[in-house]
């Protein structure tokens, strides 16, 4: 029930007017979110590619107005990917996309308008020397996601896509994607979904992510293990280890300010970690997310609101 409401508050204009007015607010985001510009992206960046962590940087941004928008939020991602040329980050840290953000909504010509923009970015990430990763939105968006990827990977064949746990259609497209080259980020899911499409509680969602790392990590592709549950990264281990993977055959991620011990202890062992870094204007929607995925966080933000009410 907690979980369901956080959610109905991130698509929630009048709680977004609370929360962004609540003073500590700016604070306590300052966990989840590396800041609001592109250099504070750039510079958290710097900072965890020295401690030895790999980035993928988010340009936070989703339910895209216009096509003028949506090509805004394309050539911001543009010169995110020649600061990281320029700063030499850019062997190190990569960027994920949001097709909403790019137009994949617009009532006219969306999938058309998500693409072209995509490809920009794509273009911008190749002549920068690094990738890109679709991101994945609720499950409306997942056969149109797949479709601009495949689209997009004929040019740009490292090009990285989310695919989500709990939804019961995902162990096949693991089968569908576990092949060579094909770079595929594995989360368990952040959108409240009907049971028709998802798996509802979390002995399903963690056995159904167990299913699907067993397809990617018995494939010929690079997963990418996105979870923070010591669990699924010690199965992912053990699956890594019994399919003779070598360390640069797969990498773990985690969200930025989430668990930073263990990403820092996964990446002194040899492991690739990469840190999922958001920053940008657009934070609220991410927030409550990130709140609503981990009663944890939930409870550090209400802590924070109680200290500093």
């Amino acid at each position: 029930m907690l979980r369901s409401a956080l959610l109905a508050a991130s698509r929630s204009p009048q709680v977004r007017t609370v929360v962004e007015k609540f003073p500590p607010t700016q604070a306590i985001v300052k966990r989840f979110v590396a800041g609001e510009t592109l250099q504070q992206g750039i510079d958290a960046t710097a900072e965890l590619v020295a401690s030895g962590r790999r980035v993928t940087l988010d340009h936070l941004g989703e339910d895209t107005a216009d096509a003028a928008q949506a090509a805004g939020t394309a050539e911001a991602y543009e010169h995110l990917l020649a600061a990281l040329e320029e700063t030499g980050l850019a062997a190190n840290a990569e960027v994920s996309v949001k097709l909403s953000a790019v137009g994949q909504f617009l009532p006219a010509d969306g999938e058309k308008i998500a693409l072209e923009n995509a490809r920009r970015i794509c273009e911008a990430a190749a002549a920068a020397g690094t990738t890109v990763t679709l991101d994945m939105e609720d499950h409306t968006t997942t056969d149109s996601t797949l479709e601009i990827a495949r689209e997009l990977r004929a040019d740009f064949p490292w090009l990285g896509v989310v695919l989500q746990a709990y939804l019961r259609r995902t162990e096949a497209d693991c089968r569908d994607l576990a092949h060579a080259g094909s770079r595929v980020r594995l989360c368990k899911g952040a959108y409240k979904e009907p049971e028709s499409v998802a798996f509802q509680g979390k002995e399903q969602v963690d056995l159904a992510y167990v299913r699907a790392l067993k397809v990617l990590m018995g494939g010929e592709g690079y997963p990418m293990i996105a979870s923070h549950d010591p669990r699924m990264v010690r199965i992912a281990g053990q699956l890594a280890e019994w399919n003779k993977r070598d360390a640069d055959s797969f990498e773990y991620q985690m969200l930025y300010g989430i668990r930073p011990e263990e990403q820092l202890r996964l990446a002194e062992e040899g492991n690739t970690m990469r840190v999922y870094l958001p920053y940008g204007q657009e934070w609220y929607g991410y927030f409550m997310r990130r709140l609503a995925e981990r009663p944890a966080n939930l409870t550090f933000f209400l802590r924070a609101m109680a200290t500093r009410g």
